[in-house]
């Protein structure tokens, strides 16, 4: 339960009918493997942009959105990054360390990600540590409001927070962005699911473009690993939201200058078919459904592990199970049950509680309830 990709109900691994169907049009329709410029296929930037933003955001038809084609979410993270470190030298500064704050906890990549950038790594609270399954929104608005410094950038996650699956409800992200709007920091989100989450790719952008809405410039990295099943493929988007077009140009230009030693320029097929099926009405309306049902898969599973918890005879409450969204669903296990879990019944997940939902299978799920009901009653 430690993988972080969609699987079927037989646990294999799912090739989504609409992005099979926009890969044997991108191969037929290829005439050649040429150099992708160093910002990615144009077709594909577009496209993502207006996937994320929607096709009507302000800031798109202002042209003030600097946006590059990355290797995946991690190479928008590293990308966006680096630009954040190399951001105050351009101004001048030399001796300022640019701070992150990460929300406790985080996806486990993107402290490596941030520090391997030079940028210093603090956090702001969001688990709540008595239940370690909600939100802690109080903590997290005093740490916003009050303990971050100016100048910072803040990292949140769009949707489907890795690896607890708690998101704030609109109410509470209409509330952050208020806060935010009164503070001096560059906000960073990582959109890693986005039509997986909720299987509806339009709420799942609810929070990226509410902000867009309440004013906010930001930035937002990209990932089609999960909702197009292109884990391998590495497509993703980086984009910053600017104040006006003439720095959208210089941004864009400081982009290429990071990527040109970095990698030079990004793949080209993953990117190609993502276009096309975002492109093509008739595939975007299947990959919609597609993603809907995967979405609904893992929703099912949730209820199902829940229910089978129920039955099991443990008197633990497991609402949270449910509650909870995206592909990874925080437990509440302690690092010894994790362990035993692991060493007496092969059940696989991360030492901090965090299971794959989409490893359940309708042939698995009570096993997995049977063995946590050991280890939390023991």
């Amino acid at each position: 339960l430690g993988v972080g990709a969609f699987r079927d109900d037989k646990g294999k691994p799912y090739v989504l009918p609409s992005v099979k169907q926009a890969e044997e049009a991108v191969v037929a329709t290829l005439s050649d493997h040429e150099y992708a410029p160093i910002s990615g296929i144009p077709a594909f930037v577009k496209s993502s942009l207006e996937f994320a933003y929607g096709e009507n955001c302000p800031a798109l038809l202002e042209n003030r959105i600097a946006a590059v084609q990355t290797l995946s979410g991690t190479g928008a993270c590293r990308i966006a990054a680096a630009m954040i470190e190399r951001l105050p030298r351009l101004g001048g500064d030399q001796q300022t360390k640019p701070i992150m704050y990460l929300p406790t906890p985080t996806w486990g990549n993107h402290a490596n990600i941030v520090r391997d950038a030079g940028l210093e790594v603090r956090h702001y609270r969001y688990l709540d540590t008595t239940t370690n399954t909600s939100l802690d929104f109080q903590g997290l608005k005093q740490d916003l409001a009050n303990h971050v410094e100016d100048g910072a950038t803040i990292l949140l996650h769009a949707c489907a927070h890795n690896p607890t699956g708690v998101d704030p409800t609109k109410e509470q992200w209409t509330e952050i962005s208020q806060i935010l709007k009164h503070r001096n920091l560059n906000l960073f989100f990582d959109c890693a699911y986005q039509g997986f989450a909720s299987g509806d790719a339009e709420n799942d952008a609810w929070a990226i473009r509410k902000f867009i809405q309440d004013g906010h410039q930001l930035i937002l990295a990209q990932s089609y690993a999960k909702n197009f099943g292109l884990y391998g493929e590495r497509v993703g988007a980086l984009s910053f939201v600017c104040a006006n077009p003439e720095q959208k140009q210089a941004l864009e230009s400081q982009l290429k200058r990071l990527i040109r030693p970095m990698y030079s320029s990004p793949p080209v097929h993953g990117a190609r078919v993502v276009a096309h099926v975002l492109k093509n009405p008739t595939l975007r309306a299947q990959w919609t459904e597609e993603c809907a049902a995967m979405a609904s898969r893992i929703a099912d599973m949730r209820s199902a592990l829940k229910q089978a918890l129920n039955d099991s005879g443990s008197s633990r409450n497991w609402d949270h199970i449910t509650k909870q969204i995206g592909m990874f669903a925080f437990t509440g296990l302690t690092k010894d049950q994790c362990i035993a879990l692991r060493d007496q019944f092969h059940v696989y997940l991360t030492l901090d509680g965090r299971i794959s939902v989409a490893g359940l299978t309708k042939d698995n799920v009570n096993y997995v309830a049977n063995a946590i009901h050991a280890v939390t009653s023991a």
